[in-house]
């Protein structure tokens, strides 16, 4: 068995000076980076880098995965290369540790795919991924007028506090709803596309920082290029007017969230096709 394994990044079109454009870039494991070609009319490369089998079999990966600062380490090359390539041409990003047994295999499953990778990379040509996420600050939102308590007990007091504080919550959730429906006109308007992502919680919503908020939303938007000024104008504007309420657009990105129907993208260890 081989000590090394093919670990592929994305499928392209594999048009002149890609070979060039990719040459000096390091991917994961430090790794160069380089294509494999297939053979038909339009003529598709996997993007790839040779890496350790020591580190990305089957058995490996589920140890490393338990790893953050493996993991995190191994996100950044994957996105750093995706991301730079996808400044020369259109990609299609793979998901993260796809990875096969060499290069043959790697190339026969870019064969059996490719009615659906290049139509897919057709979809995808002219056009960048957006994410927008919304929070909820309720702590944002301007106090009521105090009214004076002198007349109730400590009990009712802390009653009548907490439906104030539940009020508040409803009225920044109502808006969020409002900026939500802006934002959804605008996707309608300008946006090819439209996927729908968990929102943040734990460990992702503490990474955002503290002062985050509580994400409602979290959506990614297939945007041509020529429209993705006048998306984000609607977009940012999506919260005027609405306190403790905040939108927040991301990117341009390669567009990952649009880059196989789910199920039909990565492999594994042992050369399953995506």
């Amino acid at each position: 068995m081989s000590d090394l394994l093919t670990y592929a990044y994305a499928v392209v079109r594999a048009a002149g000076g890609l070979q060039e454009a990719a040459a000096p870039l390091r991917g994961v494991a430090d790794a160069p980076v380089g294509l494999v070609t297939d053979t038909g009319v339009v003529q598709l490369g996997l993007v790839v880098s040779h890496v350790p089998a020591q580190d990305f079999r089957e058995d490996a990966l589920k140890r490393h995965l338990e790893d953050l600062e493996w993991l995190e380490a191994v996100a950044r090359a994957h996105h750093g290369v995706i991301e730079a390539l996808a400044e020369r041409t259109t990609v299609l990003p793979l998901r993260l540790a796809t990875v096969y047994l060499d290069d043959q295999r790697a190339r026969e499953v870019l064969s059996a795919g490719r009615t659906v990778f290049a139509e897919r990379l057709a979809r995808l040509s002219e056009h960048v991924e957006w994410g927008v996420k919304i929070y909820v600050e309720p702590s944002e939102v301007p106090a009521a007028p105090a009214v004076p308590a002198a007349d109730l007990t400590p009990g009712r007091a802390y009653l009548r506090n907490r439906r104030q504080q539940q009020s508040v919550r409803d009225t920044v959730y109502q808006a969020a709803q409002k900026a939500a429906e802006r934002v959804e006109t605008a996707g309608r308007k300008h946006a090819a596309d439209r996927v729908r992502h968990r929102v943040q919680q734990g460990f992702l919503a503490e990474a955002a920082g503290s002062a985050a908020g509580e994400n409602v939303v979290n959506d990614a938007y297939l945007v041509p290029l020529n429209r993705c000024d006048d998306f984000l104008a609607d977009v940012t504007r999506a919260a005027d007017g609405l306190d403790g309420v905040r939108v927040e657009a991301t990117g341009p990105w390669a567009p990952y969230s649009f880059a196989m129907p789910p199920g039909e993208s990565g492999g594994t260890a042992e050369g399953a096709p995506p």
